[in-house]
This record gives structure tokens, C-alpha cells and sequence, in this order.
């Protein structure tokens, strides 16, 4: 969704960019080459990805600063101050290049390793530590809240009593027990939205979220914008609530007789409703499919 990420995010007026999940860095090249007035702060917490991003970006020179990490902590990481931004990206999800590497474990592919950390190095559990340790309630609430699968509690339950036999360190040890809880092939949709619902307990990526839209918000200049690319309801749900919270007057709770909150909107919607990729798009690039993005502005 190149061209919208640009029409919305308007860099040809210049001015300090993030692209806080750079991947493999094809926004941000878009982004730097809207014009030669266009600086930008290139982050991600995966360092095979950054290494993709620093070779596609060389050209651009010293108007691209890299910085590995959460983008929840971007603040932190480049010393930014309220109002530096003038433009904000967010692409959440994973990129191409690791669900194609068999061994970051990210896709449902055979003999994948259930690791699915995006910085494996880190301090975070694999996929298989968290399919081995946490109780029947937790995995639930991982695949109930995360992948919205109405099987949740019996999968739970599944994984769990399959421990006395065999560990579960591949995709197809968890496919296994889907299996059997399926009673049938597990549905490649199916797969996808569990081991997405594991990617995102992985990575804490909602927490992620939760975390950067303020923050983010905040360090937005006058007119500055936030462009986010979501591909899980989840995550978009949580960033239309922001956006359309920041766009009102007044958030006070009902029934509250005197307005006690800000009173003022913080900025405005740019998309009322997400924006989705063209059939072309999706043709030439079936990932994206699920992919929704929203844009905000902030007020002058």
C-alpha cells in the first residue's frame, strides 16, 4: 500500500520521518525519495531485517538514522523531544522476508521451529517455551483473544495433555494437535490466525501498540501525521479507538454534567474507515490481503 502510505503521510513537505517497523525498508525508500528534504529514523527490532534495510537505504546517506528496538521507545532511542516528527509509519505484522526464512519459524510451513521471536537474541520466550509452560487458561486466553478461535479452550486442553508425549518444537507437532482437535486437515486460514495468535504473545506486540500511540502522538509537529498498516482486527480495533479518542472534543465519561477532559480535539481523522489494498495488489501480493490503514493528523 505504497502509494496511500505516501498520499496520507504527504513527505514531499519535508521534515523528520519514523518508519518504526522499517523491515526490509521499501516505505522508507519511498519516503526519503518524495523529496531531498526528507530526513528519517529507521526502526526494528529485528536485527536480519535492519541488515536488509541498511543495504537498500545506503544510498540516501546520512538522512537515514538507524536505531534497533521497540518503537514504543522511540523517544528513547533517537532523544526526541514533543512535536520533532512530521510524519509517523507504522506497519505492523511481519515482514516478507521472515516468513520466508524457514527457521525464524513464523509461518505453519513443515519442520518450521516454533520460535517466532522478531529478535531472537532477546529476552522473550520461543513459541515452544510458551506451548510448554503456560497453563491451560493462559494458552485460552492467547488463542480466545489473539486469534478470536472459538476452539480456543479445547486446544488449550489438547496441547497441555500432549505434553506427556511429545514436545512440541514444530509447526507440525502443533499442527498435529490441531488435527486431532479439528477431527480433519487443519484449514491454511485456520493455521495462519494460531500461529499469528502465538507470534503476537511472542512479541507482546499489542502491548507494543498500546504503548506507542501516544507516545508516538506526542511527538508529532503541528499538522504532523500517523499512518498505521494493520493486519490483525486486534491491533486495527486498538487504533481506531485511539485516533477516533483524539479526533473528538471531549472524552469525558456519559452523565458527567461539566466537561473535565481537554476539551479540545487533538487532531483529525484522515480515513473514517481503513483503507484497503486494490485487487491488484493483493494478486501480485496475496499478504496483503488483511492489510487496513489508518491515518490521523495532528491538529496545528
Amino acid at each position: 500500500m505504497t502509494e496511500a502510505v505516501l498520499r496520507y503521510l504527504a513527505p514531499e513537505r519535508g521534515g523528520l520521518f519514523l518508519d518504526g517497523t522499517v523491515g526490509g525498508g521499501g516505505h522508507a525508500e519511498a519516503i526519503l525519495r518524495a523529496g531531498e528534504r526528507v530526513e528519517l529514523l529507521a526502526v526494528d527490532r529485528d536485527p536480519e531485517a535492519q541488515d536488509e534495510a541498511r543495504a537498500r537505504l545506503q544510498g540516501f546517506g546520512k538522512r537515514v538514522r538507524f536505531a534497533r528496538g521497540d518503537y514504543a521507545d522511540v523517544s528513547d532511542l533517537f532523544d526526541l523531544g514533543e512535536g520533532a516528527l512530521a510524519g509517523v509509519l507504522l506497519d505492523l505484522g511481519v515482514s516478507s522476508h521472515q516468513i520466508d526464512d524457514l527457521e525464524r519459524g513464523f509461518s505453519f510451513r513443515q519442520g518450521a521451529p516454533l520460535d517466532m521471536r522478531m529478535f531472537r537474541e532477546g529476552p522473550e520466550p520461543t513459541a515452544a517455551k510458551l506451548l510448554s509452560g503456560l497453563s491451560a487458561d493462559e494458552l485460552t486466553e492467547i488463542f480466545r483473544n489473539f486469534g478470536e478461535e472459538r476452539r480456543a479452550r479445547r486446544l488449550a486442553t489438547a496441547i497441555v495433555g500432549s505434553r506427556e508425549d511429545v514436545s512440541l518444537e514444530t509447526s507440525d507437532d502443533l499442527m498435529k494437535v490441531m488435527e486431532r482437535v479439528w477431527g480433519r486437515a487443519v484449514a491454511a486460514s485456520d493455521a495462519a490466525r494460531i500461529f499469528q495468535a502465538l507470534r503476537i504473545a511472542v512479541n507482546r506486540e499489542l502491548d507494543s501498540l498500546r504503548r506507542a500511540l501516544p507516545s508516538l502522538r506526542d511527538l508529532l509537529a503541528p499538522t504532523g501525521r500517523m499512518v498505521v498498516i494493520a493486519y490483525h482486527s486486534l491491533e486495527d480495533r486498538l487504533v481506531k479507538r485511539s485516533f477516533r479518542d483524539w479526533s473528538r472534543k471531549c472524552v469525558c465519561p456519559p452523565g458527567i454534567p461539566v466537561c473535565r477532559c481537554r476539551g479540545r480535539a487533538l487532531g483529525r481523522e484522515l480515513t473514517r474507515s481503513p483503507q484497503r489494498p486494490s485487487a491488484a495488489e493483493v494478486e501480485g501480493n496475496p499478504r496483503a490481503r488483511s492489510a487496513r490503514l489508518r491515518a490521523w493528523e495532528r491538529g496545528e
